[in-house]
């Protein structure tokens, strides 16, 4: 058992859109990513998607609206609602999400992720 500094992982990480897992919970992986730039609309049929922003701002695209987070806010997407996250600026997130959530959901692409690394 080891504490988790954020901001020495955060420095870990060198590319945007490219997730690392820094802790395990209740059979959860425990998330940080930078991001900037749009994703791809995407949805999880089984799992939902929690984001909590640390740093910067994030602005979570839904269907039928936009949601806008600023540090030390989170939103959980629920399962099966598409949505794509956009970060105008580059932003800090940490994500909780069941082992078996694939970064883009249903849709398969170049930014699907096989592997996610432990840092």
């Amino acid at each position: 058992m080891n504490k988790v500094n954020l901001t020495e992982k955060f420095l870990l990480i060198e590319k945007y859109w490219d997730p690392k897992i820094v802790g395990e919970l209740n059979h959860q992986y425990v998330k940080i990513a930078k991001l900037k730039g749009e994703f791809v609309w995407h949805h999880h049929e089984k799992e939902d998607e929690f984001f909590m922003v640390v740093k910067g701002s994030l602005t979570i695209r839904l269907r039928e609206k936009d949601v806008s987070l600023d540090e030390g806010e989170f939103f959980i997407v629920p399962r099966g609602v598409e949505h794509m996250p956009v970060a105008e600026e580059e932003v800090f997130v940490l994500m909780f999400e069941p082992k078996s959530t694939v970064n883009t959901g249903n849709l398969r692409s170049e930014k699907t992720l096989e592997y996610i690394e432990k840092i």
